[in-house]
């Protein structure tokens, strides 16, 4: 049958890898793949289920296009975590959803949909451990000069407020060699930049090579021909060793950017949390990486809310916040997740007093951020093009201490045309809360 496949994924970086596998495989199969939902014969969605937001936001899209069903889709398949999850529940209770994949299963999208033709409403989940295949077929879907790539699967943290670890399974790495390979391919492709993804990045190797092998990984990596920037996200605190730091200020290609999800300073809380950090590390740390590497970028992120957290917890949170000056952090309200240890503790607290806490401390860090970039009037920084703005001289990109669609942008005026993916050195004369202004030095291009 000559199916044309439409594919929407939902939740994070690590879910849209296992999405452009999927695509992959349906393009090496013969499947017609299509960017709109109009012409799709078979729709999957991508989910995400790790807390409350994201569940809602998979639940009402799998509805929203199961109404599809009346005119001219003939199937619809729940992929990803929430398909993991919930899939006896999806399948039960909504009967648009023709097939589920779970998370350790999407290379088996050719068999589900095979199935699904036949009218078997199947559930393909319970592989969790699977083993990352670098051979399997990936069709990317970020600009072709940026690329993630997942380092590793699966978590052994076991923070008592998530549910990763039975979405994920363990946490598995990949050899060096494979990665290695893989951002070869990409490189000469024309990736620019490589995103360095997984649950936990600073974990990498442990499980292989009985050490943390992120440092050796970054270093062979900064060989690599072609790839200009390297990012890292999702370090955690408590495995941010001296190697590592050594590299990040030492390897060229290596961005001055890390992303440590600290989730809490607050001792008390970061025990109940499961965290294996206090608020001393975390600020040796962080001190640390300013004083080694002094034009580093840290983005962080906060949950707020969490079970037991009382106003002193808070006001804790609130002052080291002020203190530490992150140059980015979000902040989170606790999802109480079924199936996680925090779902269970007693004094969780009203949602009202969630937002009302994480609209206090985002107020804090958008003078923070107003303040350091508004430092950054006057300098001169690379910045990556992404996108022309109608008027003709207008352009936007983001610098090597911004993730795409998280982090801030730059406004750039430039004198002659520029391309998308091209890096050039833009000089700051303004700065806004999360974003920065500015125009190319004519003489520096790349």
């Amino acid at each position: 049958m000559n199916l044309t496949i439409y594919l929407e994924s939902l939740g994070c970086s690590k879910n849209l890898i296992d999405a452009e596998i999927m695509l992959g495989l349906l393009n090496k199969y013969g499947y017609k793949l299509t960017n709109t939902i109009s012409k799709a014969d078979v729709i999957i969605v991508n989910t995400c289920g790790f807390i409350e937001s994201a569940k809602e936001e998979s639940i009402n899209k799998i509805i929203e296009l199961g109404a599809l069903k009346e005119e001219r889709l003939k199937l619809l398949i729940v992929s990803g975590c929430l398909g993991e999850r919930y899939s006896t529940e999806i399948l039960d209770e909504i009967p648009e959803v023709d097939a589920v994949v779970g998370t350790g299963n999407y290379d088996k999208i050719i068999d589900v949909i095979n199935e699904a033709i036949e009218g078997n409403r199947t559930a393909y989940i319970g592989d969790t451990d699977r083993l990352y295949d670098e051979s399997l077929p990936r069709l990317q879907t970020t600009p072709d000069y940026s690329a993630y790539v997942k380092i590793s699967d699966g978590c052994d943290n076991y923070c008592t407020y998530c549910i990763i670890p039975k979405l994920r399974g363990k946490y598995r790495s990949r050899k060096i060699e494979s990665i290695v390979e893989e951002v070869n391919g990409l490189a000469s492709k024309g990736v620019k930049e490589i995103v360095l993804i997984a649950q936990d990045t600073t974990r990498y190797g442990i499980d292989i090579y009985d050490e943390y092998a992120l440092p050796k990984l970054l270093e062979e990596l900064n060989k690599i021909e072609g790839v200009k920037w390297i990012r890292l996200l999702y370090c955690y605190p408590e495995m941010i060793t001296e190697k590592l730091i050594n590299a990040i200020a030492n390897y060229d290609k290596v961005c001055k950017y890390i992303d440590i999800p600290i989730q809490h300073c607050s001792d008390p809380i970061l025990k109940r949390m499961n965290r294996r950090t206090t608020k001393k590390d975390l600020e040796a740390l962080i001190n640390k990486l300013k004083l080694q590497i002094p034009d580093i970028v840290i983005r962080t992120s906060l949950i707020v809310g969490f079970p037991g957290e009382k106003e002193e917890h808070f006001n804790e949170l609130v002052e080291f916040v002020k203190k530490m000056k992150f140059d980015r952090l979000g902040v989170f309200t606790y999802s109480q997740e079924e199936d996680t240890a925090a779902a269970k503790f007693p004094d969780q607290v009203l949602q009202e007093v969630k937002v009302e806490r994480q609209n206090i401390i985002m107020e804090i860090q958008q003078q923070i951020s107003l303040t350091q970039n508004r430092e950054k009037i006057g300098k001169t920084l690379e910045v990556l093009i992404e996108e022309k703005l109608d008027n003709n001289n207008e352009y936007i990109g983001r610098t090597k201490g911004d993730s795409a669609e998280i982090d801030g942008l730059v406004y750039v005026s430039s004198n002659t045309p520029l391309s998308n993916g091209e890096i050039i050195k833009v000089k700051i004369n303004n700065a806004l809360e999360y974003d920065l202004i500015g125009e190319k030095v004519d003489e520096f291009s790349q």
